[in-house]
């Protein structure tokens, strides 16, 4: 349960982060949406229970400032999280750019179905497709520059909370 506590936190440091960069980027409007980054972690390196419980949670808290009913990023993040731990076996998870492939791949299989959900109930759906390609550019380049860092950061903290926990005696 350590490790769920301290993804947990991760994914509120990782999306006061996204808010902070997106409020600069209002003035562009431009919109970085990292949804992968919330997901590829846990998938890649926890359980199954354990990582889909981070990325069910880390997909409520999107919601909750999110213009989408609330459960769809946590139906998606949930999604994302059980394909790629079927697939994590055929990755070579501590390869950088291994690790960018997948957090690109899954942003951009996350923001194409968060777009689907958004225009399905937009009243005009056609003219959304032009706003949309700069959202997922901006996203892209973004997660493809801080990808590593953020996932070595979290990796980080889990190996330090392991090495607490067993100076201190504990057991997972």
């Amino acid at each position: 349960m350590r490790r769920v506590i301290i993804l947990l936190l991760t994914q509120v440091l990782l999306w006061a982060l996204l808010a902070e960069l997106n409020h600069g980027l209002s003035g562009w409007q431009v919109h970085v949406f990292g949804g992968a980054l919330f997901v590829v972690y846990p998938a890649l390196y926890l359980g199954r229970k354990e990582g889909l419980l981070v990325a069910a949670w880390a997909g409520l808290l999107c919601d909750a400032h999110s213009p989408v009913a609330f459960g769809t990023h946590g139906l998606l993040f949930a999604a994302a999280h059980l394909l790629l731990f079927r697939a994590r076996e055929r990755v070579p998870r501590h390869d950088p750019v291994s690790q960018i492939l997948v957090v690109l791949f899954t942003n951009l299989a996350l923001f194409l179905g968060l777009s689907l959900f958004r225009l399905l109930v937009a009243p005009a759906p056609g003219g959304a497709w032009g706003r949309l390609l700069p959202d997922l550019v901006a996203s892209q380049v973004t997660l493809a520059l801080g990808a590593v860092w953020f996932l070595g950061l979290q990796d980080r903290l889990v190996r330090l909370g392991d090495v607490w926990a067993a100076l201190r005696g504990h057991r997972d």
